[in-house]
């Protein structure tokens, strides 16, 4: 549970730092009066009990893909019980991969808005460093990323303790301030965010753009459930996160009754004038392990996209010999920083980034919902009249947010929807353009029976050792096989043919690891299974050879792989710019001896020109 609170509580814990002043400063027809308080106090209660505590606790938490959460784990779920190439797959592909693609603008805007949000509690104390704020959000930020090279080990531990004590400090800060004025606590009461609708028709339905942000971190909990397992994430919430939560929004409505002029900065207003100068530390910390959390979730889908097949070969740095999950992707990385750094500096202040956060957290979990009724009716075989009036009433709830959100696009709301959009067609293309490279790679091929059939009877010089052909096509000959058999008029000894698969599952146990198969002539193809959680590794695949007695020695092997040049042409297929834009990517993916860890002085690199 402490650890669970560390990782996956930050961000969805940090939201009182802006989320209620958001819903009266971004509307600012909405007065602040008793009604209007305890109208959206209502409405913000009903969104974490029924955003969070019934969808994603109750049911989306369910969507256990082998201890794996998150919306591609989601995604493979909801296409295990489809037909592959099926029009109800492609959708579910597309569903999941524009959720996944929006996290990434989820990913930029957290930790500007956190960070900032924490820095603005200066002004409080001190109203004269309005102008430091931004340099000393952009020197955090960048403190941030320069450490993650280093991973999240050591300091994890440090990460459950401080978020236990920050969810401790705002719920004592709150319950003082209701105590004052125990009848905020009629706000419970459900009542008073309808008359709020009532009272205000068109700017109340607005309000909800900003509601939206008290249940940001959401999909977090799901996708941060393969770390810790659903039950210490439901107990850290309903014991934890969400009392303080309501505790410290109550406590800022009940302030706001009291003294409406304190909406500049409702939170940091909770706490007397000895405690603010603790609090903006606090606060600070408590950010940047929230900014922290949404870091480390890009970094995983960006290795579960790569694995499935959404995704160019990239750099992936372990950062643990114990936690799989500990990983370190540089280009992300400072992909990231730049677009965090740009946002700040744009933005300036977490008010006017608020106007742009929640489009992409609203889209992700609509789709959610989407894929989790899918995943119920067939993967779980609930019962369909039950399950379609259950999850119509949670579609009603996400878009009852989604859209009010889309009239923040030309308040910045563009920012996440353009990233997200920029992501989506990268992955497509991606996916598409593997898709049409294989196909030319095949045709370029023979069946490995025509293979066996040409060496009993040109009989080709056999030299000693191992060679092993690595192939993403698990039917033919590897085209730099056949290069080298025109030209050379050679082969090794020993012939191997590997094809790396992944599977639409988080691991692949060891003993299923490699299926080995003998043509004859001394010619084996061996096709390695690993999960989308994992990172294939050429000792683990020698190590399952071993273990069904088919030894490969490593200083005894070359490694012969293919160097696509990808030559877009006009041909059916893809756009002629998606096929360039699929040629850049292709040219710079990491190159397989990085990826998969093999000696470099042990490949042997064949050219290969194809046309697509």
């Amino acid at each position: 549970m402490l650890g669970a609170l560390g990782v996956v509580f930050g961000d969805i814990g940090t939201s009182p730092l802006y989320a209620l002043r958001e819903c009266f400063t971004h509307n600012h027809q909405i007065a602040i009066n008793h009604n209007n308080v305890m109208g959206i106090l209502s409405l913000i209660l009903w969104s974490l009990l029924i955003g969070i505590s019934f969808k994603y606790m109750t049911i989306v938490l369910r969507a256990d893909n082998k201890g794996e959460g998150g919306i591609l784990s989601l995604m493979s779920l909801a296409s295990s019980v489809v037909e592959k190439g099926s029009k109800r797959n492609i959708v579910i592909l597309t569903l999941g991969l524009f959720g996944a693609s929006l996290l990434y603008g989820d990913g930029i805007i957290t930790p500007a808005i956190s960070v900032l949000s924490a820095v603005e509690g200066l002004q409080v104390v001190f109203p004269e460093s309005q102008n430091w704020v931004v340099p000393i959000t952009c020197a955090i930020l960048a403190v941030l990323f320069v450490f993650q090279s280093l991973g999240t080990t050591r300091i994890g531990f440090f990460f459950g303790p401080l978020i236990l004590i920050w969810f401790l400090v705002i719920g004592i800060m709150g319950a003082v301030q209701i105590m004052a004025h125990p009848e905020i606590l009629m706000a419970i009461n459900p009542a008073y965010a309808f008359n709020f609708f009532k009272d205000n028709p068109t700017f109340g339905y607005l309000v909800l753009g900003s509601v939206v942000l008290v249940i940001t971190g959401g999909e977090a909990l799901y996708a941060d459930m393969g770390h810790f397992g659903s039950r210490p994430i439901r107990l850290c919430w309903f014991y934890i996160a969400l009392p303080a939560l309501v505790l410290n929004y109550f406590g800022q409505g009940s302030l706001l009754l009291n003294s409406p002029e304190s909406i500049s900065n409702p939170f940091y207003l909770l706490a007397p004038g000895w405690a603010q100068v603790p609090l903006i530390i606090l606060s600070t910390l408590a950010t940047t392990i929230a900014s922290q959390a949404l870091i480390s979730g890009v970094f995983s889908i960006t290795r579960q996209a790569v694995q499935l097949g959404f995704c160019p070969r990239i750099n992936v740095i372990h950062t643990s010999v114990r936690e799989i999950g500990q990983i370190y992707v540089p280009f992300v990385n400072w992909a990231l920083f730049l677009g965090v750094i740009w946002l700040v500096l744009n933005f300036k202040s977490s008010s006017h980034l608020a106007a742009a956060y929640g489009i992409a957290v609203s889209g992700t979990m609509l789709i959610t919902t989407i894929l989790a009724f899918y995943v119920a009716i067939k993967k779980w075989k609930w019962p369909i009249l039950p399950s379609s009036i259950l999850f119509l009433i949670i579609l009603l709830f996400d878009v009852s947010f989604f859209f009010p959100n889309l009239l923040k696009i030309t308040h910045g709301g563009w920012v996440p929807l353009v990233l997200g959009g920029t992501v989506y067609i990268l992955m497509t293309t991606w996916q598409k353009g593997r898709r049409i490279l294989a196909e030319a790679l095949k045709t370029k091929s023979i069946p490995v029976t025509e293979l066996i059939k040409k060496i009993e009877i040109e009989k080709p010089y056999r030299v000693q050792g191992t060679a092993i052909y690595m192939s993403s096509d698990p039917w033919g000959v590897p085209i730099p096989l056949l290069h080298n058999l025109r030209h050379n008029k050679v082969l090794h000894e020993r012939v191997i043919f590997l094809t790396i698969s992944t599977k639409e599952i988080p691991f692949v146990n060891k003993s299923e690891r490699v299926q080995l198969e003998c043509f004859g002539q001394n010619v084996y193809r061996i096709v390695a299974s690993f999960g989308f959680m994992e990172t294939p590794k050429i000792k683990h695949i020698l190590e399952a050879c071993r273990l069904k007695d088919f030894n490969i020695l490593l200083n005894e092997t070359t490694f012969v792989l293919g160097r696509e040049t990808i030559l877009p042409s006009s041909m059916l297929g893809m756009a002629l710019w998606r096929e360039w834009l699929f040629a850049v990517m292709a040219k710079n993916a990491a190159r397989p001896t990085a990826f998969f860890r093999i000696p470099p002085n042990s490949v042997i690199e064949v050219g290969i020109q194809i046309e697509i």
